[in-house]
């Protein structure tokens, strides 16, 4: 065990020496004679509960050691610009994180000026008229043609003021026109008086 235990060290260490530019080569040589010791080990009944407790730990940190070895060698060969992309993204995961959260602040590109209509039971339509034309400005702002009609609106406001409603058991609901990812969308929100 205690053979195994420093042939372990060593090659981490000739492994390490490799990867900082020391040696040119990986001791490939030093690694399969210690994989073959650990073979040779495996087979052998160990009665004694501490020996194969020990043995079994050092079998894990070898395991633990090739499987790092494995992914340096494979950064390496993947080429520097790989490999700067993942040390930059493990040294600034907070610059991801901002990275990910602009983007999808970004897919909604209307403007905020424009606040909700508020839509109550028993309104003249005066509110389906703003919304009809916020529509048509961000259509008009994105080039495209609009879309839907004022009936077509009012109809779709009806009915999921209704929806609202019931659903939240509230009084009145709020409509606001956005823009997501290039579409004209129309957004509700229960609003209780």
């Amino acid at each position: 065990m205690d053979k195994l235990e420093e042939d372990i060290r060593k090659v981490k260490n000739k492994y390490d020496q490799f990867f900082s530019g020391i040696t040119k080569m990986p001791p490939m040589t030093e690694r399969r004679a210690v994989e073959i010791m650990i073979h040779e080990m495996n087979k052998q009944k160990m009665r004694d509960n501490a020996r194969r407790f020990r043995f079994n730990t050092l079998t894990a940190r070898w395991n633990q050691y090739r499987e790092m070895w494995g992914r340096k060698i494979r950064e390496r060969e993947e080429g520097p610009l790989e490999f700067k992309r993942r040390q930059a993204a493990l040294e600034a995961p907070s610059e991801k994180v901002r990275a990910a959260s602009a983007s999808a602040q970004s897919r909604v590109t209307s403007g905020d000026a424009e606040s909700y209509v508020k839509v109550a039971q028993g309104t003249n339509g005066e509110e389906v008229r703003r919304l009809y034309e916020q529509i048509q400005r961000e259509n008009s702002r994105l080039g495209k043609a609009n879309n839907v009609t004022f009936e077509q609106l009012s109809a779709m406001v009806q009915k999921q003021t209704e929806m609202v409603r019931e659903r939240y058991n509230v009084n009145a609901v709020a409509f606001r026109v956005e823009t997501v990812d290039g579409k004209v969308k129309l957004k509700a929100k229960p609003v209780q008086d």
